[in-house]
């Protein structure tokens, strides 16, 4: 069946090593596909599985022996691409994004295709070259998936170089070896394929099922940790947060600011236009804090309507970022779920420039700093008593220039106020 010289170079049996690669690979689908089974919200198991039942179905087209192999190479050999497609299309679902079907379909169309042109003859270099091409193309597009990934885990760190780095080294390093070595030596690619591809797909399988265990610790925590109805850390993980905030800052001799922020008559909003309304107004001033919040901020929802920030930043900053948070949600508070609101925060801010020991006394001193801020005539940002906030004459020119666009685009003044209380 095979070239003699693959025999005299290498004293491993080919064909028995294609038959336990087949076997592991189909054995590995069947798996993955059961474990979809069992976990049918992971949809991308079962895109992984029926890859690998693919791609046990290629090698079997691949070495069979001739009297039953009636297939033309081009098909079999574009099957593998189909797998590798569908590979992809697995990591795009796992991370949540769309499926490209019609993509996962292209390197195998694209080959069929451009191997009926006379450039393109079997067992040719140029052949190799496309199928080189392609499949390089394909890893591309999987570790570019992977590395969008900000869930930056042991196991998404791993996955974003191994299950690249496996999948082109499987089908480019043999294909290399056939077009670019000599042809004695060439000869033995079919094994080094057959070797890799054992490697390959149990390595590939143990990788992927590290990655969804590793997704569901995620989701586990996030359910323990993240606010139900805002996407927000919840108290104790906020409160979790900036402990472990305090404390990085403190072994740098660096100061913290916390943010304490309630949202102005809210009370009156739930009365006015109802809970569900109330509830919205919530999502919309968590997704203004996502939003204006820095990657180095951390911001939760205490209770009800209030809220929380720290910042690693002293007073001067701190309270720039706090503004821009302020005028973006009283432009985003002006009309909510089709109701003319006028939402707004106040907030109260505290500085420690000392190693925070007791999270309670920043959070007093915050508290009593919004308390002001409210009965000063709300949606405004006070500081505690003993650090005042810079003037407004120090912000930037820019950002002052800025909330008053916002101001005026939105249609409201920078008083506007709703009628009675918190």
């Amino acid at each position: 069946m095979f070239a003699a010289a693959t025999s005299q170079l290498s004293p491993l049996h080919v064909p028995t090593l294609a038959f336990v690669a087949i076997c592991i690979t189909a054995l590995l689908g069947v798996m993955l596909i059961l474990a979809w089974a069992q976990q049918r919200n992971v949809r991308a198991l079962a895109w992984w599985g029926s890859a690998y039942l693919i791609g046990a179905a290629s090698i079997a087209l691949w070495g069979a022996p001739s009297p039953l192999y009636r297939f033309p190479t081009e098909i079999a050999q574009a099957t593998t691409f189909l797998a590798c497609g569908m590979i992809w299309n697995g990591v795009r679902l796992f991370h949540g994004r769309r499926l490209l079907p019609t993509a996962a379909f292209a390197g195998a169309i694209v080959w069929v295709g451009l191997c009926q042109l006379p450039i393109f003859p079997e067992n040719s270099n140029a052949r190799i070259a496309l199928g080189v091409v392609v499949v390089a193309t394909y890893t591309f597009f999987i570790a570019f998936e992977l590395n969008r990934e900000r869930r930056k885990s042991l196991y998404s760190r791993t996955a974003a170089f191994a299950v690249p780095f496996l999948h082109a080294t499987i089908f480019v390093l043999p294909l290399g070896m056939q077009g670019l070595l000599p042809q004695a030596f060439a000869a033995g690619w079919l094994t080094v394929f057959t070797l890799e591809t054992l490697l390959y797909v149990v390595g590939t399988a143990f990788i992927v099922l590290l990655m969804v265990k590793d997704n569901d610790v995620m989701i586990y925590r996030n359910a323990a940790s993240i606010d139900a109805l805002t996407g927000l850390l919840n108290r104790r993980a906020f409160l979790e947060g900036a402990h472990s905030l305090c404390a990085r800052q403190g072994d740098r001799g660096e100061p913290v600011t916390l943010v304490m922020l309630d949202l102005d008559h809210f009370k009156s909003i739930n009365d006015r236009f109802g809970h569900a309304t109330g509830d919205e107004v919530l999502r919309v001033f968590a997704g203004v804090a996502r939003s204006s919040m820095r990657a180095s901020d951390i911001v939760g929802r205490l209770g009800g309507e209030e809220f929380a920030v720290i910042l690693p930043e002293a007073m001067d900053l701190a309270a720039r970022v706090a503004e821009r948070l302020r005028a973006a949600f009283e432009v985003a508070g002006v009309t909510i779920d089709g109701h003319e609101i006028g939402a707004t925060v106040s907030m109260g801010a505290a500085t420690s420039y000392k190693r925070v020991t007791h999270l309670s006394a920043l959070l007093a001193r915050a508290d009593a700093a919004l308390y002001r801020a409210k009965h000063s005539g709300r949606n405004r940002l006070c500081a505690a008593e003993d650090e005042p906030l810079p003037s407004p004459a120090a912000q930037p020119a820019a950002a002052r220039k800025r909330a008053d666009h916002l101001r005026i685009a939105a249609g409201e003044s920078a008083t506007s106020r709703l009628p009675s209380a918190r």
